[in-house]
């Protein structure tokens, strides 16, 4: 009987160095070609004033807008169809009041569009000096 000897015989083992490899290539692929989305979206709380009521002017024209987008001017509904009619009824309230100032008064929850509508209406008319009303701060 002959007897061999033994061979020696090597473990298996894994080689964790072309692993690591594919994994940096795929992490830094993932970092190249992922977007970052940022939120465009802003957080608005509306202004409230702590200040004593202003004197109504001479010169002022109060023009309110309801959270259904009605329109009125100095306390007397208008009808809003475009911009340039809205301007010609500004004119109308001025009178003869060469620089009036627009104050606009829209509800919390109005359409955003309503208050530029006003906006533009005055510039079509010419009349730069706009104000905002707040309503009073809670104490």
């Amino acid at each position: 009987m002959r007897f061999r000897p033994r061979a020696f015989r090597e473990e298996p083992e894994i080689n964790f160095i072309p692993l690591i490899d594919v994994l940096l290539v795929i992490l830094i692929f993932l970092m190249v070609t992922t977007t970052y989305s940022r939120f465009a979206e802003l957080q608005i709380n509306l202004p409230t004033a702590d200040a004593d009521r202003q004197q109504d002017r001479l010169d002022q024209i109060d023009v309110a807008v309801d959270v259904q987008g009605r329109y009125s001017i100095n306390r007397s509904p208008v009808a809003f169809s475009n911009p340039a009619a809205f301007s010609a009824d500004l004119r109308r309230a001025a009178g003869n009041v060469k620089e009036p100032v627009i104050v606009i008064t829209a509800d919390a929850n109005a359409p955003h569009q309503s208050v530029i509508n006003i906006m533009e209406a005055a510039r079509l008319a010419g009349y730069g000096k706009i104000t905002f009303t707040t309503q009073a701060g809670k104490k």
